[in-house]
């Protein structure tokens, strides 16, 4: 016996009718203004953007030690001051060691209130009853969610711990500081989704024995990645650096060898940076080239151009750079400064101690025109320098007049080199 099974069709849902939006013109947008919330620590607030954005979200980066439940608790104790009670809450550390730090620091404040707790909802209901002007979570690697039953740190737990932050900030205006760890690369600790769903993204930056601290924005929703705060770490804390440039170059000995001065751009201000270069013939068959604060490739580059344009016999030396101070440069301006180093050790020659370098090399051992050199000159002038060494394509591109500084003007790196250092 044979049975037919007939299938029937089912009817088509009908689709529910949404509203559909239609789009709009860019210009016909209505502008939204955003009153900031400012920061009493001004290279704080420069790297910020100009202050706190309402609800944002913060992550803070940086190597162990480097300083960052410092920078925080200071900003905090600043901020408690004028706007009201903000929220410290420590997942590492237990309050009395808040309170150690504290009493280093001396910013033991009545408005800063200190919890110790890992359990993120716990943390939240606590927040919700105090409404602070700031929360502050150190760290998000160390809190974590009841509904989830993987350890604190893991990829899940991390995701949701920020979620939950950020959906509890942004809906009630509230600013959320966290600390993240970072791993042997120097890059934040879990999940990649943690920087795509924060609103900026800062690293202090620096060597941990040094005195210098450098706060880079690498992500900033409401501000530019430009900008960077520099800090001198004291006894009482991280000291703000108002001027740069004179602290990168006070312990600079000028008549000494593989050293030249660099005027670069981080954001709104120039800073003038000491650039050390050592040749050392090596040892072993191949050749050790090592950068501090420099990218090595482009050391590597730089090396291999004065080999073959310059004509230095650099092929068995080894060569060391760095950037004094813990300032990393990436901008190619310092190109020039760099070589000029390299090529005063070898020759063992000093550069004119009141000489400063500005210009890009090119590949033929050109110097390339590099953005904003009136106001490297002018920098370069404020701090006493009395000449400046340019590419001689940068005069068409705007002046380079300026009063009481000598501009040097260079068509090629070995010309560079032969005007402030000399032939062997």
């Amino acid at each position: 016996m044979i049975e037919t099974i007939e299938e029937r069709r089912q009817p088509a849902l009908s689709a529910v009718k949404r509203n559909v939006e239609r789009p709009q013109p860019l210009s016909a947008l209505g502008a939204l203004a955003v009153e900031r919330i400012p920061v009493p620590i001004a290279e704080l607030d420069r790297v910020l953007g100009g202050g706190l954005v309402p609800g944002s979200l913060v992550l803070i980066g940086g190597d162990p030690g480097i300083g960052k439940s410092t920078l925080v608790l200071q900003a905090a104790a600043a901020l408690a001051s004028e706007r009201g009670p903000v929220l410290y809450v420590s997942a590492e550390e237990s309050a009395q060691q808040i309170r150690l730090r504290a009493d280093r620091l001396g910013v033991l404040s009545e408005n800063v209130l200190v919890l110790s707790g890992t359990d993120v909802d716990a943390v939240l209901e606590s927040a919700t009853t105090v409404n602070p002007s700031l929360l502050i979570v150190d760290s998000i690697q160390t809190v974590s969610v009841d509904e989830i039953t993987s350890a604190a740190g893991s990829v899940s737990q991390v995701r949701e711990c920020t979620s939950r932050l950020m959906q509890w900030g942004k809906s009630r205006g509230i600013p959320v500081f966290i600390i993240g760890h970072v791993t042997k690369e120097g890059a934040i600790a879990g999940p990649r989704v943690l920087e795509h769903m924060v609103d900026a993204v800062l690293y202090l930056e620096g060597e941990r024995h040094g005195h210098f601290r450098v706060l880079r924005a690498v992500k900033n929703r409401f501000g530019s990645t430009d900008e960077v705060g520099v800090f001198e770490m004291a006894e009482v804390g991280l000291r703000e650096v108002r001027n740069p440039s004179e602290a990168f170059l006070e312990e600079r000995h000028g008549g000494a060898s593989g050293s030249s001065v660099a005027v670069t751009i981080e954001g709104t201000r120039p800073i003038l940076v000491e650039v050390q270069g050592l040749t050392t013939p090596s040892a072993y068959g191949l050749p050790r080239r090592s950068a501090n604060g420099l990218d090595t490739g482009r050391l590597q580059l730089l090396v291999a151009v004065l080999q073959k344009r310059v004509g230095l016999a650099l092929g068995g030396q080894d060569i060391y750079a760095n950037v004094v101070g813990g300032m990393r440069i990436g901008e190619p301006a310092a190109d020039l400064a760099v070589a000029l180093a390299i090529a005063s050790s070898f020759r063992d020659r000093p550069v004119d101690p009141e000489l400063a370098a500005i210009g890009e090399i090119g590949l033929s051992g050109e110097l390339r025109s590099v953005a904003q050199i009136e106001r490297r000159l002018g920098e370069a002038q404020r701090l006493g320098f009395g000449k400046a060494i340019i590419p001689a394509a940068a005069a068409k591109r705007g002046t380079t007049n300026v009063s009481g500084l000598r501009v040097i003007r260079a068509d090629t790196v070995a010309e560079a080199i032969e005007a402030s250092i000399g032939g062997e």
